[in-house]
């Protein structure tokens, strides 16, 4: 299980780090309190902040750091039943996993679909619409296009659920450069 402490060495910054993380810097997006650039309603009220912080994260702003190719190598060797990330940066992607090991827990930008409609639209779509500084509509419908990641409030992806199974076959569970904490679960 990897958090964004694994991606912080290629220059994305985590969430809750004083002074560095996202958290701390989001009050720039004229956002109400930092965690409401991941809420629902914020975002259907006013989209475009969170799609101006989305280029930030624009998946090839980046690229795979040794935490991500040491566990592609992990996969490569067999060792790897699965890697669970709450990762939306899609480094796990691009170091060569495939998507079949990858379990997304928050989603991924890799793909979006339409708030309306619930039409798939490509990524290359999306990603031309945020970088030239516009929220995305569907082609179809109008309505607003979200990036496949988990905002507060939303259900896991039905892939987190479905391997469960998982977990009892592992030898061994490594845990890397995530706190733990899920807004969400309770313990």
């Amino acid at each position: 299980m990897v958090g964004a402490g694994i991606s912080t060495p290629s220059g994305i910054p985590d969430f809750r780090s004083p002074g560095t993380g996202y958290y701390s810097r989001l009050q720039q997006y004229k956002v109400p309190y930092p965690e409401a650039i991941f809420e629902l309603a914020f975002f259907f009220q006013d989209p475009k902040p969170f799609f101006t912080f989305a280029k930030e994260l624009y998946p090839g702003n980046y690229r795979p750091n040794a935490t991500h190719y040491f566990l592609r190598l992990l996969h490569e060797k067999g060792l790897l039943l699965r890697l669970y990330t709450q990762n939306i940066d899609g480094l796990e992607r691009a170091s060569g996993i495939p998507a079949s090991k990858l379990v997304e827990a928050h989603g991924s930008f890799a793909s979006a679909t339409c708030t309306v409609c619930r039409r798939p639209i490509p990524e290359e779509a999306f990603w031309a619409e945020v970088m030239a500084d516009r929220v995305p509509h569907c082609p179809v419908c109008t309505g607003i296009v979200k990036p496949d990641i988990v905002f507060f409030g939303e259900l896991l992806p039905n892939r987190f659920l479905l391997h469960v199974a998982d977990f009892p076959m592992a030898d061994l569970l490594l845990i890397l450069g995530t706190s733990l904490e899920l807004d969400g679960w309770d313990t």
